[in-house]
Order: C-alpha cells, then sequence, then structure tokens
C-alpha cells in the first residue's frame, strides 16, 4: 500500500511538472528579435547566468526562474543522467538541457523537428557559460520521449 501511495505521488509530481514547463512554455514568431526562453537554474550556479547572457546576447528574451531542486523541473523521464547538464529552458516548447549555443536553439525553433528537445551532456569547457583559455569538442543531441538521441551539431 506505502508502494501504491509513493508511486502515485511521483506521479503526481511529474504531472504538475510537466503542466508547469508547457504552460510557461516560450514562444517563438520566427523572427529573431521576439524569441523568449525560460531558464531554470539553482541560486548558486555562476555558469548558468552565463549562458542566459549568451541567449540575450543572441536576441532572446530570458527569464530566469531560480529552483532549489532542479531535479523535479527536469522531467527525470526525459532527461536521463547521460544526458544531463546543469539547468534547463523552455524555447517554443522545446527543453533545452546545457550549454547549447543560441543559434543551435534557433535552428531547432526553424525546423521544428520531432524532438522533445536539445542538450549539450556534461559542461565541456567552451560551450556558452562555460568559457576558458581552451575548447574541448563536445556534440549538441536531439532527444526524444523514449530516450533516444542523434547529433544535432559538433563544436
Amino acid at each position: 500500500m506505502f508502494a501504491a501511495k509513493s508511486w502515485r505521488k511521483s506521479v503526481a509530481i511529474r504531472a504538475v511538472a510537466i503542466l508547469i514547463l508547457t504552460t510557461i512554455s516560450c514562444s517563438s514568431t520566427g523572427d529573431t528579435e521576439d524569441l523568449e526562453c525560460v531558464v531554470y537554474k539553482t541560486p548558486w550556479c555562476g555558469c548558468c547566468g552565463k549562458w542566459a547572457d549568451h541567449l540575450r546576447e543572441n536576441g532572446f528574451a530570458v527569464e530566469i526562474e531560480e529552483v532549489t531542486n532542479l531535479a523535479q523541473s527536469k522531467l527525470s523521464e526525459e532527461i536521463g543522467r547521460e544526458i544531463a547538464s546543469c539547468h534547463i529552458a523552455i524555447a517554443g516548447g522545446y527543453v533545452i538541457e546545457g550549454h547549447v549555443p543560441a543559434d543551435l536553439i534557433k535552428r531547432l525553433l526553424k525546423e521544428r523537428p520531432p524532438v522533445v528537445g536539445l542538450t549539450v551532456p556534461g559542461m565541456p569547457l567552451g560551450s556558452p557559460g562555460m568559457e576558458a583559455d581552451y575548447s574541448q569538442p563536445y556534440e549538441v543531441l536531439t532527444f526524444d520521449r523514449e530516450g533516444n538521441t542523434e547529433v544535432y551539431a559538433k563544436r
């Protein structure tokens, strides 16, 4: 009986998270001046703020939502550990996980592929918000609800 209550609570939390994320979803009219995005980040992460600045510098209107339990906002059934990073955003109905470059988000919003979103797994040096003296190569992946990924771009 306890397991059933726990399972129902877990399902309820996920349903509320999905409702919140889809209600607050950002939109785009196709004009790069009208791009909007909500970034969910923890208050103590500096690279997330730098990534949000990168988006602003590239024409996005960015709203920051600071959360202390970021895992709840990540919709765990869609963002597994293997594709996770440190922050999540919603842009045009797509989930953007991690340090995805703004030009690739714009491309995604223009192409509108049937995926959940884009991710840059981990925190690679040289990606937006993770600037360093040197850069390491990294991949930007699409992902779907079944956990499938495909390379969208290499940087």
